[in-house]
């Protein structure tokens, strides 16, 4: 009967070790690379990275990455990782509105202001 508890236990005390657990909304470190950029075109835009309510990562054509930090947290962003936006411009820009896009139930989520985007070298994970 002891076995299966020390099993609990050992098994409890490996999920709580930090070198164990990433946490989910930790963005990596950057290291800025330049000037911050107003906007960026859309059509360079291959992925966007969300590390958290603050925190997206906008990697371009090249390999390229810009950061930007939200002014103020967008709620569930961090949590969905996922949002839409609208312009009638060729370019994301820092005045642009996003929206989280909420998985379950489909919906709309909160709406955020974005911030300039600084290029930046990220850290590679080890």
């Amino acid at each position: 009967m002891r076995a299966p508890i020390l099993l609990a236990c050992i098994a409890a005390a490996a999920l709580a070790a930090p070198s164990v657990a990433r946490d989910r909304n930790a963005a990596p470190a950057a290291t800025p690379a330049g000037e911050p950029q107003t906007c960026i075109p859309i059509q360079s835009i291959r992925e966007s990275l969300v590390r958290n309510d603050r925190v997206i990562d906008f990697r371009t054509n090249g390999d390229r990455f810009y950061r930007v930090t939200l002014p103020q947290s967008c709620p569930g962003l961090g949590f969905e990782r996922r949002f839409s936006y609208a312009t009638s411009l060729s370019q994301l820009c820092a005045q642009d509105i996003i929206t989280v896009f909420t998985q379950n139930p489909p919906m709309r989520g909160a709406s955020c202001g974005l911030a300039p985007f600084q290029p930046v070298t990220i850290a590679r994970r080890r």
